[in-house]
């Protein structure tokens, strides 16, 4: 045996050098210290305040966060759509039910002479005292869009505040997305009446020009779609951009249509599987419930012992309350993707992450007090 295999540690004690290398051997490799959180190149992953991490969103965190936002604050998003809804649907009840009950009077108690007269313009009041809930549909649909654009931007923060607070915050801009949205139904209104006018001349001059008209009204359809689906994509940010960046109905389009160039796919894509699942939901919700409500029907009066109109009654109400409720689910859940979509491209285009992260950090947001960093929203 060698020295270097007898050696020993000074003081004689063998056990005193073990863990040390022997002659011939290599120490092992010592491991990294570990990062200490918060310190200089240690990695942590992106802060998460409120509904969604503070970077770039994946496309799966798109589809589901809609949905958070409904749970997160039912109270504020849920009970601001039932009130916007209930309002539009009150409001078509009483208007269209009142008018549609007065004109049937008329008719009933008409003379035969002037039945024919009536029967035209009771068919042209129905269809005026109709566009009234229309229009207010329009409406409420714009209200609606401005207070959940401003919830999923407070609940990005950490925030979350109540129904009155929703309001309050947004009802500066409501009126200018008001307008906006009854200048996109304006144009839709425009486009289809050219289309339909078109078509309708070709039919009047008959003969071969029938078949032009088939053509052109395919055409038309298919033209209108196209065209519809890829003017609603570019612009569809333009509600965002109202109410969270206080710009007008043009710069706001301008901004949009920057914004989603590069991103056209993904913004359409987005939008139409939220919709395509918040249809199919409501669906398995009210499918169901038809045809159970029906099955009932003929074991409670098998007979039809009860007045005829009563099982009608009874099974409109219940589709208005359904409808009610689901109606109100998709506006929250839309109008949440559509909010969601602009922060994210927001965050891949101008680093909105690390502006919404410094006011996040900020030690006087933490501490309730008046911050002195600038709304990350505005540009």
């Amino acid at each position: 045996m060698t020295d270097a295999q007898n050696w020993q540690p000074p003081g004689g004690d063998p056990e005193a050098g073990r863990g040390t290398p022997r002659y011939g051997e290599y120490a092992a490799p010592t491991p990294p210290p570990a990062p200490v959180p918060g310190a200089p190149g240690a990695w942590a992953p992106p802060p998460k305040p409120g509904l969604i991490p503070l970077r770039p969103l994946g496309f799966g965190t798109l589809l589901w966060a809609p949905f958070q936002v409904l749970r997160r604050n039912p109270k504020a998003t849920f009970g601001s759509a039932l009130l916007v809804q209930g309002a539009v649907m009150l409001s078509t009840l009483v208007v269209v039910g009142v008018v549609t009950f007065v004109v049937l009077g008329r008719l009933a108690n008409a003379p035969d002479d002037q039945r024919d007269t009536l029967e035209a313009g009771s068919i042209a009041a129905i269809i005026l005292s109709a566009l009234v809930p229309i229009a207010l549909s329009i409406i409420g649909a714009a209200l609606l869009q401005g207070i959940i654009v401003v919830e999923v931007a407070r609940s990005t923060l950490g925030e979350k505040l109540t129904l009155r607070g929703l309001w309050r915050s947004a009802r500066g801009r409501l009126w200018t997305l008001v307008l906006w949205t009854l200048l996109l139904t304006l144009a839709l209104v425009v486009a289809v009446a050219v289309a339909a006018g078109v078509v309708a001349v070709l039919v009047v001059l008959g003969g071969a020009w029938q078949v032009v008209a088939i053509v052109v009204g395919v055409l038309a359809v298919i033209g209108l779609l196209v065209l519809g689906a890829w003017l609603f994509t570019r612009l569809s940010l333009v509600p965002s951009l109202i109410v969270l960046e206080r710009l007008g109905i043009g710069p706001a389009a301008r901004r949009s249509w920057s914004l989603t160039i590069g991103y056209f796919w993904r913004t359409l894509g987005v939008q139409f599987l939220v919709a395509v699942i918040v249809n199919v939901i409501s669906q398995i919700v009210t499918t169901p419930l038809s045809l159970l409500f029906g099955f009932a029907v003929s074991l409670v009066d098998p007979n039809a012992a009860l007045d005829s109109y009563l099982p009608s009654i009874i099974l409109y109400v219940l589709i208005l309350f359904v409808a009610l409720i689901m109606g109100a689910i998709a506006a929250v859940v839309q109008s949440a993707t559509t909010a969601l979509i602009y922060i994210d491209l927001r965050m891949r285009k101008e680093g909105l992450d690390l502006e919404l992260a410094r006011f996040v950090e900020s030690a006087s947001f933490r501490t309730g007090a008046e911050t002195t960093v600038p709304n990350p929203y505005l540009t």
